[in-house]
Parts: structure tokens; sequence; C-alpha cells
């Protein structure tokens, strides 16, 4: 049986959580990646409740791409974290665009409505031309 206060394996996994970048492996095309992430959660600074959302992430790389499980691994480390939904998505932003440098990036936290109220927050690189 397993202990209640026991760590699991997918915990210290989050805990630990990297966002890994590879070289691409066609850094003379210009090419899109969109990524989706469905079950994002996080918990509201003010009240300490869980929100929801789907973040979308589309960028065009350059010379690096991101390793998709490390990238899961990151969103899910967020699942504690009390901030708000214009915070989140900025980070998630920033770090992108610090890790990638991509040609083109938009990231898109798309969070369920909350006492009736919806947020959808979009961060993008609109200096960046588009393919």
């Amino acid at each position: 049986m397993l202990d209640f206060f026991m760590v699991r394996y997918g915990e210290k996994a989050i805990k630990r959580a990297k966002l890994e970048v590879w070289d691409n492996p066609y850094a003379e095309r210009d090419y899109e990646i969109k990524i989706s992430f469905p079950e994002f959660t996080c918990l509201c600074p003010r009240s300490g409740y869980p929100d929801f959302a789907v973040i979308l992430m589309t960028y065009v790389p350059d010379r690096k791409i991101v390793e998709l499980k490390s990238l899961k691994l990151y969103l899910n480390s967020f699942r504690d974290v009390h901030m708000s939904h214009e915070e989140i998505t900025n980070r998630i932003y920033s770090e992108l665009e610090k890790r990638l440098r991509p040609r083109f990036l938009e990231v898109t936290g798309d969070f369920n409505p909350r006492g009736n109220v919806k947020t959808v927050v979009r961060v993008c690189s609109e200096d960046r031309k588009r393919p």
C-alpha cells in the first residue's frame, strides 16, 4: 500500500522541470509548430481557487525547438502556483522566447470562466513575420 505522504515519481519530475531545447533539424526552412496544452492549472493569487486553461503556443523556430516532454512538465509546474492569468501567459512567453529565440512566437492562455468571467490572454511577437 502506498503511503499517503509519499512523493510520487510524477511529482518529483514536475518539481525538477526545466525546459529543454534541441537543435532544429530544418533551421533553414520556415515552418510553424502549434502546441496545445488543454489541462493547464494554476491557483488564483487572491482566492487560492484553481484556475483551468488551455495554453496554446505557436512558433516558427530558428535554430532551436522545444522538447515536448520537458514542456509538459514545465507547464505542469504551475499547478500549485498562485499567479494571475496575465502573469502566467507572459511568463510562459518570456521563457520560450529566451530559450528558443524563434522567428515568431505567440502564446495564448484561454482560461475557463470563473464567476461568470472568461479571460483570454495573448502575447505575440508582432515584430516578426509569420510564414
